[in-house]
């Protein structure tokens, strides 16, 4: 990664049209971006939009969802660094253990202590949201990590 620092951001209204943009230019699910802004984070090195991401919280389960590094900024570390920083927001909101899916990244996340699990394992407030049930294909890898 480069010297620059990264800074994670809520979404605020005015970034919700740049997190679909950039969900929708990686085939990342944005249909519900615009039910739930306050689950989205930008993320920024020095001024420039580097990435986007996001955590719905269920008590003491989240959902990790839409990691996404913009193209000329990745193989620098930026999604390492904006994983960390989600985890961290999710662990300082008392979330426990975060679940994925994903049909694209299984071993990034396997290398960050994620495991895959059978869908139907999840905790129903999970398997509810619309990732789940809706956005997310049935083939999509099912993953966890315990944050304690």
């Amino acid at each position: 990664m480069t010297d620059s620092s990264i800074t994670l951001q809520k979404a605020d209204e005015d970034d919700v049209d740049r997190v679909e943009a950039l969900l929708e230019a990686n085939g990342l699910p944005s249909e519900d971006v615009r039910a739930k802004p306050e689950c989205f984070f930008v993320v920024y090195s020095d001024t420039e939009c580097i990435g986007v991401g996001g955590v719905e919280r269920y008590g003491s389960t989240g959902l990790l969802r839409s990691v996404v590094v913009t193209e000329s900024n990745r193989g620098q570390g930026y999604g390492t660094a904006l994983c960390d920083a989600l985890e961290e927001y999710a662990r300082t909101n008392e979330v426990e253990t975060l679940y994925l899916l994903t049909t694209t990244a299984a071993a990034f996340f396997r290398r960050r202590g994620y495991e895959e699990v059978v869908r139907e394992d999840v905790p129903s407030s999970i398997q509810q949201t619309a990732e789940f049930t809706d956005l997310c294909p049935n083939s999509a890898t099912c993953l966890r990590k315990n944050l304690r």
